[in-house]
């Protein structure tokens, strides 16, 4: 009990940085860095992964078919859905709570260190949360590291590390006061984890961001692969379990497998991880086993995205946040809903474009419970509320637990389904609730 109160201790100080809010430059990640011994020098393998959208799930599989080529895997995804912990994993396992709380005395003295010297400052909780995960998968010794940037990627902390393997998967309008206001800004910024010499995997981008990315791409003598071209990716099959597909890449065929991972952006970022990790082992002097594909696609999880958690009624969860996210959900929606009502539970961050959330979002509402998040950071219910109310839906408001009921009893009345939507805010909120309710939870 006494390590449990310590690591709560923790986490408090360490969350309590979120009122820093976001910093851009790479000076006070570096600085910290430098403090605590450059761990970030000793990660040699490491695939880098930016984009607007798709970014986890890229991550989730490529670290997957690399753990299952046989590589020590070390893997940094962001934000996490119920534990921080989540967030760094080595060989699949979320760090320990152990390691987690003696990592951060360990960050949080050389943090101190660097913001009261001169010209320091006190880190973000994505600079601290980046540091401590550099250190924890040096001294896992691990092999093949694949980073999720947070924001953008040219001055995010994540880019303090020299990757061999970029990946950029999608790039759309988001977070403009931060990354420019256009698509060809952003996907400069975005763009900017391209090390000299290295690899870049491109997913579909707009034109205009394609034409950045190669620009910047030949003045740093980094070969573009782009993905829809060196990976086909075709579904054969698709029910609630999952998807039967089967790869085929420029060097190599793989035959059919199964793909955990629901909807047709899930194709599209298989064929970014498998030609990720095939460049990856290129790069290193290694063969990519068709059977590690297979399984590592296979055995992928990677939950919060079109995650079925109830089958009576059909009940989705997706973090989907921003319109091109919500386009890919409404796809899903429609394939799998067979044209069936939905009961629409709806949260959103106050940051994000919530009128172009709401127009992409075309299958059948019959209702809409409009819920706050867990954040200081969500959009005020009654001001979603009324966006939904002039799409012509049918609104109310309500709590998460109460909305999800209320959802749940409607779509069976009505032989519906029930989508809880908006933020990965909400996907993890209504997780904990449901594995606090599995036997044996403490």
């Amino acid at each position: 009990m006494g390590n449990k109160h310590h690591l709560t201790s923790r986490l408090q100080r360490l969350y309590a940085l979120h009122a820093s809010g976001i910093k851009f430059g790479l000076d006070a990640m570096e600085g910290v860095l430098a403090r605590m011994g450059h761990p970030e020098r000793e990660l040699k393998g490491i695939i880098h992964v930016a984009g607007s959208n798709g970014k986890g799930s890229v991550c989730a599989l490529a670290e997957s078919i690399l753990r299952a080529a046989g590589g020590r895997t070390g893997l940094y995804t962001s934000p996490h859905l119920v534990r921080v912990n989540e967030r760094i994993k080595v060989d699949g396992e979320p760090i320990p709570d152990d390691d987690l709380s003696t990592l951060i005395d360990f960050t949080e003295k050389h943090a101190y260190a660097y913001a009261g010297q001169p010209g320091g400052r006190q880190v973000t909780f994505f600079e601290f949360i980046t540091a401590l995960a550099f250190e924890y998968f040096r001294r896992q010794k691990i092999e093949a590291l694949v980073l999720e940037t947070g924001l953008g990627g040219r001055l995010d902390a994540t880019n303090a590390a020299a990757a061999q393997i970029a990946v950029i998967t999608s790039i759309s309008l988001e977070h403009t006061q931060y990354l420019g206001p256009d698509l060809a800004s952003i996907a400069a910024e975005k763009a900017g984890i391209i090390k000299p010499g290295a690899a870049v995997i491109a997913g579909d981008l707009p034109e205009e961001a394609l034409g950045v990315v190669e620009k910047i791409a030949l003045r740093k003598n980094a070969r573009l692969i782009r993905a829809g071209q060196a990976v086909s990716v075709r579904r054969l099959q698709q029910d609630l379990d999952g998807q039967k597909i089967s790869v085929e890449s420029s060097s190599a065929s793989y035959g059919t497998m199964r793909l955990p991972l629901l909807g047709p952006r899930q194709l599209a970022n298989t064929a970014m991880a498998v030609a990720a990790a095939e460049e990856f082992c290129r790069v290193g002097g290694a063969d990519l086993p068709p059977e590690a594909v297979k399984r590592g696609l296979a055995t992928v999880s990677w939950p919060g995205r079109f995650q079925v958690i109830a089958r009576d009624p059909l009940t989705i969860i997706d973090g989907a946040h921003n319109p091109e996210a919500a386009s890919a959900l409404n796809n899903c929606l429609n394939e799998l809903a067979g044209g069936r009502l939905v009961c629409l539970v709806l949260g959103l961050c106050s940051d994000k474009d919530a009128t172009g959330f709401i127009r992409s979002i075309t299958a059948p509402v019959c209702h809409c419970w409009i819920v706050a998040l867990a954040t200081e950071r969500s959009l005020k219910p009654g001001e979603l509320a009324r966006l939904a109310a002039s799409r012509g839906w049918e609104c109310s408001i309500a709590k998460v637990p109460r909305a999800m009921e209320e959802a749940a009893k409607k779509a069976r009345e009505i032989g519906g389904i029930v989508c809880a939507t908006g933020s990965f805010y909400l996907a993890g909120e209504i997780l904990a609730s449901q594995q606090s309710r599995q036997p044996g939870h403490p």
